[in-house]
């Protein structure tokens, strides 16, 4: 049913997506789907990494690590954005076709009232991607 998953991460908050990270590999071992692990980064200098190759080795790290540790074939794919906190969604979106996955396995939070005024990034993705989109509450 599905060949390619997209699961997108926070390398700065990877200790908040186990459910959605093992949700993934269940997944992705069920169905013989390779896993592609999405990240969104800067030019600028982060708390993860100094430069945008610096974080795409960091993402490869971990799609290797969950790729031994689950199982199933995974590759990492840095995204590039200037100013991810408000294009984060749009740059997720685009990655969903460039990468020609049919299913996004993604965490989000818990709705509050303030989804109503800014929408949570797994509700976005949900609501405009072409494939299908799986949210994790974490």
């Amino acid at each position: 049913m599905f060949k390619k998953i997209m699961a997108p991460v926070d390398l700065a908050h990877k200790d908040r997506l186990e459910k959605a990270l093992q949700c993934t590999a269940d997944l992705a071992k069920h169905y013989g789907a390779e896993v592609v692990f999405v990240g969104v980064t800067t030019s600028t200098p982060s708390s993860v990494a100094h430069s945008p190759e610096e974080y795409g080795e960091k993402l490869d790290a971990f799609a290797n690590e969950q790729s031994q540790a689950h199982g199933f074939t995974a590759l990492g794919k840095a995204l590039l954005s200037h100013d991810p906190s408000s294009d984060v969604d749009d740059v997720l979106l685009k990655a969903t076709a460039d990468n020609n996955v049919d299913l996004v396995v993604m965490a989000s939070h818990l709705p509050n009232v303030m989804d109503y005024v800014w929408p949570s990034n797994g509700g976005k993705i949900a609501e405009h991607a072409k494939c299908s989109v799986m949210v994790v509450r974490t």
